[in-house]
C-alpha cells in the first residue's frame, strides 16, 4: 500500500485502531468524530462514516466532507446500518463514493483497502484524449479544453475507462466490475447513479455528454463525431 495513504474513520474503538494498525504499519489511522477535519494528511484519504453519528447523520456528515476543499477529494464510504436498496441509493446521492455494510472490522476494512488501492494504483497509459476532453491518469484529473473538470473517485474512474474504451458497450455489471466493487452487496442501479453523476460533472464545465445509455444493457462512449469534440488547436 502507499505510504500517503490515511484512512479516517467517524467512530472506532481503540481495539479496532490497534488491529488496524498492526496489520497495515504504512497506513495512518485518524479517528474523527462527527468533525470535519481542517487539514489534510498525505495525499489519499479515504473515509468511513457511519449511518448515525452523536450530532448528525452520515448523510449530512457526506455532504460536509464533499463542501470542504480539505475533504473534498476524499474516498468516502458510507458504514450502513440496514443493507438495502434505499440505503444505499441515498448515501451515493449525499456524495458517497461506496458503501459497506456495518459494523465495520479489521477485515473488512483491510479487504477494502486493498481493493481501493488495486484500482487506483494499476499500470495504465498515463493520458487518454477524447477529442478536447484529456484524462491525465498520473495527476488523477481530466480537461475540458485545458481547465480543470472536478470528479469524484469513482466518476473520474468511469471517466478514464469510457475513453480508453471508445464505441464499447458495457454492462452495469462489467461497469462494477472495472471499478473493483463487490458486485454481490451492490445493486446494479447504482452504476445509473455514478453514470448520472459524471453526466452532471461533464455538462456543468460546458462538456456534451459523451455517453449514451444503451437500453437494458448498459452504457458506451461513442467516437468523436460532432464538432464540439474537435480538440483545441
Amino acid at each position: 500500500m502507499p505510504t500517503d495513504l490515511t484512512l479516517y474513520l467517524t467512530s472506532a474503538s481503540s481495539r479496532l485502531v490497534t488491529e488496524l494498525s498492526a496489520a497495515m504499519p504504512d497506513v495512518q489511522v485518524v479517528v474523527i468524530g462527527d468533525s470535519i477535519p481542517t487539514r489534510r494528511e498525505g495525499n489519499n484519504g479515504l473515509c468511513f462514516v457511519d449511518w448515525l453519528l452523536p450530532t448528525t447523520s452520515g448523510l449530512e456528515m457526506c455532504r460536509r466532507l464533499k463542501n470542504r476543499p480539505e475533504t473534498a477529494e476524499f474516498h468516502i464510504t458510507m458504514v450502513l446500518d440496514d443493507d438495502n436498496a434505499d440505503a444505499r441509493r441515498r448515501a451515493l446521492r449525499a456524495g458517497a463514493d461506496d458503501y459497506l455494510p456495518g459494523p465495520l472490522t479489521r477485515e473488512k476494512l483491510t479487504d477494502r483497502l486493498q481493493t481501493y488501492c488495486a484500482g487506483t494504483h494499476q499500470k495504465v497509459r498515463p493520458r487518454l484524449v477524447h477529442g478536447a476532453l484529456a484524462v491525465d491518469l498520473a495527476a488523477h484529473h481530466a480537461r475540458w479544453h485545458g481547465a480543470v473538470i472536478a470528479l469524484r473517485p469513482t466518476e473520474f474512474r468511469l471517466l478514464a475507462h469510457f475513453v480508453e474504451h471508445p464505441d464499447q458497450v458495457f454492462t452495469r455489471s462489467a461497469l462494477i466490475a472495472v471499478l473493483g466493487k463487490d458486485e454481490e452487496g451492490l445493486d446494479e442501479r447504482t452504476v445509473d447513479v455514478w453514470v448520472g453523476r459524471l453526466r452532471r460533472a461533464l455538462k456543468s464545465h460546458g462538456v456534451p455528454d459523451p455517453l449514451r445509455t444503451v437500453r437494458s444493457y448498459g452504457y458506451v462512449l461513442d467516437g468523436i463525431a460532432a464538432e464540439d469534440w474537435r480538440a483545441a488547436s
